[in-house]
């Protein structure tokens, strides 16, 4: 089955990948649309990951104001050209990424920025309750670990699940979007205040740097 120019132009709209990209993809599977999807998703993520080693400059600081001005979001994208973070595309995902954290309060970008003594404290709670169940020690230590791999999850950006899309995490969209401008895309800080919450550091991630 031969790969027509309407072919390339849905696949093209509904992915927002390359002509090219969407020609390859369409050829390789056979002309199948959605394996043709996965084709370019896949190809994406893979071309993300070489470009991580890049310097990424560009970008912009971006704000949400949600209920009326109770809660405020400031998020710092970065992108390697001005042409990027100026597009449709990149501003897109940083309002996405706004509204993300306005929804889910996460308390880092990357779990890697989260602190030893966090990590010790909420440990040593979890292992407390798994000694009260009185199940054999290795179970509790293992109970335990799995609970703070939870914790750990829910309060990093890039590993939750998009609140418009639970199928698919932060991560997962900045990756798609590195593999559409064929740049890196990197979510460097972002900071979210809530009127009258304690000023305790505990909603920015800017602390980690």
């Amino acid at each position: 089955m031969g790969v027509t120019a309407k072919d390339v132009k849905e696949l093209r709209e509904a992915t927002g990948a390359g002509m090219m990209d969407c020609k390859k993809a369409l050829e390789e599977c056979g002309g199948d649309f959605d394996k043709a999807a996965n084709w370019l998703r896949e190809k994406g993520i893979a071309s993300a990951a070489k470009r991580q080693d890049r310097e990424a400059k560009e970008g912009a600081v971006t704000s949400y104001i949600h209920m009326g001005g109770k809660i405020g979001v400031l998020v710092e994208v970065n992108c390697e050209t001005d042409l990027v973070a100026r597009g449709e595309l990149f501003q897109q995902f940083c309002k996405a990424v706004c509204l993300q954290i306005c929804s889910t309060s996460p308390r880092w970008v990357r779990r890697e920025e989260a602190s030893q003594a966090d990590i010790d404290a909420e440990m040593a709670i979890y292992l407390v309750q798994a000694k009260e169940s009185g199940k054999p020690e290795a179970v509790q230590q293992k109970i335990s670990e799995g609970k703070l791999n939870k914790w750990l999850k829910e309060n990093s950006l890039l590993e939750q699940e998009f609140v418009k899309n639970p199928d698919v995490t932060i991560e997962d969209l900045m990756k798609a979007l590195s593999g559409k401008v064929g740049e890196k895309i990197d979510i460097r800080r972002f900071a979210r205040f809530q009127l009258g919450e304690a000023i305790d550091g505990k909603k920015s991630s800017a602390d980690a740097e």
